[in-house]
């Protein structure tokens, strides 16, 4: 047995000297940049690519086998074109573990890696070959143990570049470092990298992702724990987002089997200068091939700004299969501004379909309430009933929601279609609006040092640009802009730019309206075309221009005839811009500011002890009485013309000519005003210039009295020649007479 032993040990011995005296011979001896060249070759011929080895190929005997390779290169199929490249890479094999048919791998570490990955327009890639299974037949070679005891990856970067779209991605900075990886052997990961584009909309973030990470390659079996990811940065028009995640997943692709549990994500930034952040929360998660089922999912929102929301999503009993899902939803929503709070609940039940992206909330609830001092009471409640259809194979939307919505009762129909490009149909019917009680209120004291124009929020018609919109909205009564309307309709139709609404009808302040309004937000030099039609017959004027501007100016029912247009995306840009005709065919009212009978009868009674002020401020409770008032004008650039005024009394007659400036909102017109002084006319007449001049809001009128006094010396002096004319042919008929005696 000593023997057997000691030959054994001098056996064993011999073996090893014999090894390692062949591996310090491979060592000293073996050079494998001699078999560059084949390898350059072999690679041509097998993928048609090119392989560029620029540095030196080294091999390491001890105490390891290894393969240290300097900068390399691959190039794309059938190109020259870079595809992928190295400054350096070190793999490194445990010797024993491979006497026995074990792949034990000490390390994988790479340098500076470059990936450019192209997606063309025809949808092939130019890494297509490379994932193409040649069927060759090979000999069974024994199965390898997968052990690797760390990989490195420094300083790398993978481009992408989806030609079809434009889109072009880099992920930069790429820093891998792992534990030991292997089949059911928990592994620590640890990765940052830094995702950009050049392209918009515009995207820079950070990423840094820490877990532990356990897979079964066998049982296609994965599991992460501990997982804790965070991102930094801007994307997509969000700046300064923070985004965090944790907690533990698990998926086994054999059976179908997935899993989430304590799964926290938060995240939180600024969107238009606007504050915002969310939390979801997922305790737990659980999803077979035959079964899915969930305790709680929670989603809370929340966004600071003029208008704050806080917003609460949670669905609950979750249950299902890979395929089917049935759930119950609950969604909060808490709006405020400076003057107002809604609050918004809905309930559901949810059932849908993984596979085909449908979501059917077959009885919707929905329950509103309001407060501010502005509504009515202080506080609305309300509540709708419908349901809500999605489909997001098809991309088609359908709501259908009746019931009370604030202050109105609505009937409401939604569909849409195509969410990349949404096609958008509705039919909205309500009993009642009030559109000013949501408006916010604008200062008691706005800033008269801006001047008009400055400073002007540009109305926003981008929207109008994509927009594919067709419907009907039927309102019993509208208040909007303190203006009251009744019996509202208007058929809506928006595509490719252009917004249509015909008709645009309504009943109003004891007669009705009828029109349209088109609005091209592709006009000239980008500004918004604005075009308006519309015939206003049997309308009171009085409470009219009481309620839109606060203006008691004018008295009367009739009609109105308005066809103008626009362009500009400021209200300053419309005004200036403003363009086309207005006609007015007023009866039975009054011009209020002034008395024109009674300021002419001061006139006549001037040098009577009567001393008339020769301009003076309107005065409301002053008016001048018309049985019929008619005029036109031509409006360009703002100013609306009038030339043929004709308004009519019993005793007055009055014409006139002159400028309404809306530009500066300013009045310049003079009138001729010819007052009788019996019904019968047969005790004369006087004509009095009228000249009325200001802004809107302290417009002031003056009696012409130099015009009227030359007029009236005109007239004396025409009838101071009649008489001497009478007088002369007199005296020639009387010495005529004489003569022929």
């Amino acid at each position: 047995m000593y023997k057997l032993l000691r030959y054994g040990l001098w056996l064993a011995s011999a073996v090893a000297l014999t090894t390692v005296g062949l591996m310090a011979y491979l060592a000293a001896t073996f050079d494998s940049n001699d078999y560059k060249a084949q390898i350059i070759q072999l690679v041509k011929d097998k993928k048609q690519r090119t392989l560029k080895l620029d540095g030196d190929i080294k091999l390491a005997f001890f105490p390891s086998f290894g393969l240290n390779l300097g900068h390399a290169s691959l190039s794309e199929f059938q190109s020259e074109k870079e595809f992928v490249s190295i400054d350096s890479a070190r793999i490194s094999l445990a010797l024993l573990p491979l006497l026995s048919k074990k792949l034990v791998v000490d390390e994988v570490a790479i340098k500076g890696m470059k990936v450019t990955l192209v997606h063309y327009k025809k949808g092939a890639t130019n890494y297509d070959d490379l994932l193409t299974k040649e069927e060759t037949s090979q000999p069974e070679t024994p199965q390898i143990k997968f052990d690797i005891a760390s990989v490195q990856l420094e300083n790398s970067e993978i481009n992408f570049l989806d030609e079809k779209t434009g889109v072009q991605y880099a992920v930069k900075e790429i820093n891998l470092h792992t534990g030991r990886i292997a089949n059911q052997v928990p592994s620590k990961i640890d990765l940052s990298a830094r995702v950009q584009t050049d392209t918009k909309p515009k995207l820079d973030i950070a990423l840094t992702l820490k877990s532990e990470l356990t897979f079964d390659l066998n049982q296609q079996s994965y599991q992460t724990r501990n997982m804790e990811l965070q991102a930094d940065g801007s994307a997509y028009g969000f700046d300064n987002l923070v985004v965090k995640a944790s907690g533990n997943a698990s998926a086994n692709l054999t059976t179908r089997e997935y899993t989430a549990k304590e799964l926290m994500a938060t995240t939180s930034g600024i969107y238009q200068k606007n504050k915002f952040s969310a939390t979801l929360d997922v305790p737990g998660l659980n999803m077979t091939k035959e079964k899915f089922s969930g305790d709680k999912l929670t989603l809370n929102a929340k966004t600071a700004g003029t208008m704050g929301v806080n917003a609460v999503f949670a669905l609950t009993d979750m249950t299902g299969d890979a395929q089917f899902f049935n759930s119950s939803a609950l969604l909060e929503l808490q709006m405020d501004n400076r003057t107002q709070h809604y609050q918004m609940r809905l309930t559901s039940p949810v059932s849908g379909n993984f596979e085909q992206q449908q979501l059917n909330l077959s009885s919707l609830i929905m329950a509103v309430n309001a407060s501010g001092d502005s509504l009515p009471n202080k506080s609305i409640s309300s509540e709708m009933k419908g349901s809500l259809q999605w489909d997001g194979g098809r991309q088609s939307m359908q709501l259908n929601l009746a019931g009370g919505l604030l202050q109105s009762q609505v009937k409401a129909r939604v569909g849409v279609n195509n969410f990349t490009r949404p096609v958008i149909r509705f039919d909205v019917e309500a009993d009642q609006f009030d559109a000013d009680v949501f408006m916010p209120k604008e200062p008691q004291q706005p800033d008269q040092s801006v001047s008009a124009g400055a400073g002007e929020q540009p109305i926003d018609m981008a929207m109008l640009e994509t927009l594919n919109m067709q419907g009907s909205l039927r309102l019993g009564t509208l208040k909007a802009a303190n203006v009251k309307l009744a019996q509202v309709r208007l058929d809506l139709n928006a595509k490719d730019g252009q917004l249509n609404i015909n008709p645009l009808s309504a009943q109003l302040y004891q007669g009705n309206m009828k029109g349209s309004l088109g609005i091209n937000a592709r006009g000239a030099r980008g500004a918004a075309v604005f075009t308006l039609a519309q015939k206003f017959q049997g309308v009171s004027m009085a409470p009219l221009l009481k309620d839109l501007a606060d203006l008691e100016l004018l008295e009367g029912k009739g009609n109105v005839s308005a066809n103008l247009n626009a362009s500009g995306n400021t209200l300053s840009a419309l005004k200036s811009t403003l363009a086309g005709s207005v006609t007015m065919d007023l009866a039975d009212g009054a011009i209020r500011g002034f008395n024109l009978p009674d300021r002419i009868r001061d006139v006549q009674n001037w040098g009577k002890g009567g001393e008339p002020s020769p301009a003076k401020s309107v005065n409301k409770q002053e008016k001048t009485e018309f049985s019929e008032f008619k005029a036109s004008f031509n409006i360009n650039n703002g100013i609306a013309h009038n030339e043929d005024l004709s308004v009519k009394s019993q005793l007055l007659r009055m014409t006139g000519n002159g400028d309404i400036n809306l530009n500066n909102d300013s009045i310049n017109y003079m009138a001729r005003a010819t007052l009788a002084k019996t019904l019968d006319g047969q005790g004369g007449s006087i004509t009095v210039p009228v000249h009325l001049s200001g802004p809107f809001n302290a417009i002031k009128y003056r009696l012409d009295l130099d015009a009227m006094v030359s007029d009236s010396v005109k007239k004396k002096v025409e009838a101071k020649k009649e008489q001497l004319k009478e007088k002369a042919q007199d005296k020639l008929e009387s010495k005529l007479r004489e003569l022929l005696k």
